[in-house]
């Protein structure tokens, strides 16, 4: 987890944590009362062609029409499949969009079925279906060859970067002079990223026996023997291992003469080494699987987890390996990320479980509208405080939420229902724990980390990995493939990467924009080189993989392919933004609010440079900060958050409640070319995140830092406050399904067509266009605008597709889409824009108006609808 350190690329000064708020709120007082929720429609296809074999020309309406008809076919013919009716479509002339996802039954919109849904989330989110019995087979790319040039193509989108050329064709001779010893040495680039099925426990033969292989890199230990329950804790003979040339000990365990494993499943297991100073320690496997902690020891303990039966698809047993069932989703056009932790996902103050996950989060998370979960602390951690960043055993997942088979079915649950799985991973740094980590392993300072002040992080208390080394490389490759080939995790996003891809870490340091700062001698080249291949061994060996970069300096070509010289992340996360909410919410009065630089904010980032854009995240959750719904209303939202009806009203939290939707829209809008939202914080969670912890001391200050006595209270997400019906965190929720929903049905957040026309500061308004639709932001805290004429791109006519001030999201119905009001346009320039028409601008909201054609103001009073989305059907460009 990154201190927050500047902008993408010229950077600014982060806000200081604000004070917390001596308010001690019970929201225990608050009694849950469940509330209950209940289209028939038709996708209108844009941007179709004609590719008929006679090349003719199709009309729209002849192409509706084709369309209307091979939908009648596909209900006639539910078991067809997906390749037959992408053929069907293809020989009708109708242009197809990309597949929205694998193993859906339709290419890129839903079925007549889905249309007839009883609820939304069938329709805007359909379930994939598979044959019974039919498991997932998962298909590999192949390695790509080494591009022939000499690292600079990256530089076509910035010609200033031709300034460090020498810089990039180093790092691409570096690069270029592993890959070809991996190739040489190794057997490739995927052999060698195959570490675990060599390393750790696996079954395999010796001799004509069947059993089970041990082996371990532990180049400075003199000797090394297994241990375990199988042996009392007490090594025999044949449970010493032997050294080989290169550092590896192993040793071969024959089943029993039953056939039963020598180490039964879940049984604990460690190694009993001598270091390289005669001293005998016990340490946990490097690559051990999984890794358990009893209610009454401190120390963990490594488990042997290899279940002896093999699960039907979809069965979950403890006795049997879990067998997944559902496809990968197909990658997003835009990523819509809620960012969750399994643990604290209870709304019981307890560690919460994958399985609860499965059955109690993820169907939250489908409603509002999200494809992808980004779950942090899957890697075990030995403390829990640490939010997971402190990683012990980078092979074993969490076992305080459940078992290996348990976090599988969570994803393959996840899969079903279209969401894309990320993993929040950590390669940045390890956790100098020696008792239950690999710090210190074989004794020896360096082994897989640097030695030395090189191989410390003063500010995290951590140690820094030498990526230079070669069985580093092997560690953390082998990891970053290991999860997404057990597990089926669809990609990840990479913590820290900043600290890794610089000898300062980015700490005390300004990035201001200044090349040099980026490709200079404070670069650390073996990072970013290995930064390249991991993302190299990932987009090559899984073609749908996405890979997200947590950086704050701005390092240039960052989100350029590696085939390119660049480094090869997909996405990297716009965090000045959150910055710059903090700043404006801590310091400012609503008056002295820059529309200008807020923008500037917003879209300050390299061209041709995905970012991840987000208005907060689990950073500004956590003790010590403050979310933007606390910067907001802080103390009243403990004693004023009752619904109309229900008990008195508050200025603060009216105003509150009205910014907090209008900040995560412009986010949304604006901020990147796809978007992240931390669990609770839709609904505007009203405490702060805090893992049970004891007293402690900052390492980089000294400080003393009052535990909370191990407490679980506030380490947890209060659900029930946002489906109470007598409670305002319902608008809030109700408003970020009706924006997820929005983007399903519009595409405006990947949208090409994306212009600011307006940041007027007098009035205090932002009009932005993205894709077909006009937003127009009325910051202004008093001041509401009568026909207030604004530019637009296309000619109307418009109606409202969704405004903040509906009643459904405990606005004031100044303006709705109920009133069905069309606004028709005037030719013209105006801002810059050839077109233009007239509004009403509300003081405090958000109104998104789009072409009459794709609006439907009794849209949401359907089985299916999503309230307060003004939508026909499920919008012309419905994806997922």
């Amino acid at each position: 987890m990154q201190s927050q350190l500047g902008m993408l690329q010229h950077s600014t000064t982060s806000a200081p944590p604000g004070p917390r708020s001596g308010v001690s709120g019970r929201l225990n007082r608050f009694v849950a009362r469940p509330t209950q929720g209940k289209r028939l429609g038709r996708r209108l296809i844009a941007n179709v062609r004609s590719d008929s074999p006679s090349n003719e020309t199709l009309s729209p309406l002849e192409i509706l029409k084709r369309e209307n008809e091979l939908l009648r076919r596909t209900v006639e013919a539910t078991e067809r499949s997906v390749g037959e009716l992408e053929a069907g479509l293809t020989d009708a002339g109708v242009g197809l969009p990309p597949a929205a996802g694998a193993g859906r039954a339709t290419a890129g919109g839903p079925t007549a079925a889905a249309l007839e849904s009883d609820t939304p989330e069938d329709a805007w989110s359909p379930a994939v279906h598979v044959p019974e019995g039919q498991a997932f087979e998962e298909v590999y790319g192949l390695i790509s060859p080494i591009p022939d040039h000499d690292g600079t193509e990256c530089l076509k989108w910035d010609p200033t970067l031709w300034s460090h050329a020498d810089h990039f064709k180093y790092r691409w001779h570096v690069f270029k002079s592993i890959r070809a010893a991996i190739d040489q040495n190794e057997g490739g680039l995927e052999k060698f990223t195959q570490g675990y099925k060599y390393y750790g426990f696996t079954r395999g033969e010796h001799e004509g026996k069947k059993g089970i292989w041990y082996r371990e890199w532990a180049p400075g230990a003199k000797a090394l023997a297994l241990i375990g329950e199988f042996n009392a804790w007490q090594p025999k003979d044949e449970h010493w291992a032997i050294k080989n040339d290169f550092g590896v000990w192993q040793l071969f365990l024959p089943d029993n003469p039953d056939g039963t494993s020598a180490i039964t499943h879940r049984t604990k297991v460690k190694l009993r080494l001598e270091t390289a100073y005669g001293e005998w320690v016990e340490r946990i496997p490097a690559w051990i699987k999984w890794a358990t902690q009893e209610w009454n020891e401190v120390q963990f303990n490594g488990v042997y987890y290899q279940p002896p039966q093999v699960g039907a698809p979809g069965e979950i047993d403890p006795n049997k390996s879990y067998t997944f069932k559902y496809p990968r989703p197909a990658r997003p056009r835009a990523l819509r990320i809620y960012e969750c932790h399994v643990g604290m996902s209870s709304q019981e103050p307890k560690v919460n479980s994958y399985l609860e996950f499965k059955e109690e989060v993820l169907p939250r998370i489908r409603s509002l509208g999200y494809n992808a979960i980004q779950i942090m602390a899957i890697q075990e951690h030995a403390y829990y405080g640490s939010f997971g960043y402190h990683v012990t055993n980078f092979f074993a997942a969490s076992s305080r939420c459940g078992t290996p088979d348990e976090l599988k079915a969570m994803i393959d649950e996840a899969h079903r229902l279209g969401m894309v799985v990320l993993m929040d991973i950590v390669h940045s740094h390890a956790s100098k724990n020696t008792m239950d980590g690999i710090n210190m392993f074989d004794g020896t300072d360096g082994m897989y980390f640097h030695g030395g002040g090189r191989g410390y992080h003063w500010m995290w208390d951590s140690r820094c990995f030498n990526y230079g080394n070669w069985e580093t490389l092997r560690f953390l490759l082998s990891n970053a493939r290991w999860w997404m080939d057990e597990y089926k995790f669809d990609g990840y996003r990479f913590d820290g990467v900043t600290s890794m891809m610089y000898h300062h870490h980015g700490l005390q340091t300004t990035f201001t924009g200044n090349y040099d700062e980026y490709f200079g001698m404070a670069t650390d080249v073996d990072a970013v080189v290995y930064l390249q291949l991991v993302n190299h061994t990932l987009h090559d060996l899984f073609p749908t993989a996405i890979t997200i970069g947590e950086d704050v300096s701005g390092m240039p070509t960052f989100c350029r392919p590696w085939t390119e010289g660049g480094v090869g992340f997909d996405y990297r996360l716009n965090m000045a933004i959150a910055d710059k909410w903090i700043e404006m919410l801590s310091k400012l009065d609503d008056y002295s609010w820059n529309m200008g630089n807020i923008v500037h904010t917003m879209t300050n980032r390299r061209y041709m440079e995905a970012c991840v854009g987000y208005a907060e995240s689990h950073d500004q959750a956590l003790v010590g900060d403050k979310t933007i719904a606390f910067w907001l209303m802080d103390k009243d939202m403990y004693d004023c958050m009752a619904a109309p009806g229900y008990g008195s009203s508050s200025p603060v939290v009216d105003r509150g409640i009205a910014l907090h939707k209008m900040i995560r829209l412009l986010t949304m809008a604006l901020g990147g070319e796809s978007y992240l939202n931390f669990m609770g914080n839709e609904f505007g969670h009203p405490e702060w995140i805090d893992f049970p912890r004891d007293d402690s001391y900052d390492t980089s200050t000294g400080a003393f830092v009052p535990g909370n006595g191990g407490s679980l209270e506030k380490c947890r997400r209060r659900w029930d406050l946002a489906d109470a019906p007598f409670l305002k965190y319902k608008f809030m929720n109700a408003y970020d399904r009706a924006i997820m929903h929005l983007d399903k049905a519009f595409g405006f957040i990947s949208a090409p067509h994306n212009w600011v026309s307006r940041k007027d500061e007098g009035d205090k308004i932002i009009v932005a266009e993205k894709g077909d639709l006009v937003m127009v932001f009325n910051f202004h805290p008093t001041n509401s605008y009568s026909d207030y004429r604004v530019g637009c791109y296309k000619p109307g006519p418009y109606k409202v597709a969704l405004s903040s001030d509906e009643e459904v999201f405990g606005g004031w119905r100044n303006v709705t889409k109920d009133n069905d009001v069309e606004f028709y346009t005037a030719e013209g320039n105006y801002d810059n824009r050839p077109h233009s028409l007239q509004v009403y601008a509300p003081s405090r909201t958000v109104v998104v108006y789009a072409p009459t054609e794709f609006c439907d103001k009794d849209a949401d009073r359907t089985p299916v609808g999503i309230p307060g989305l003004s939508v026909k059907g499920l919008g012309p460009y419905y994806g997922f």
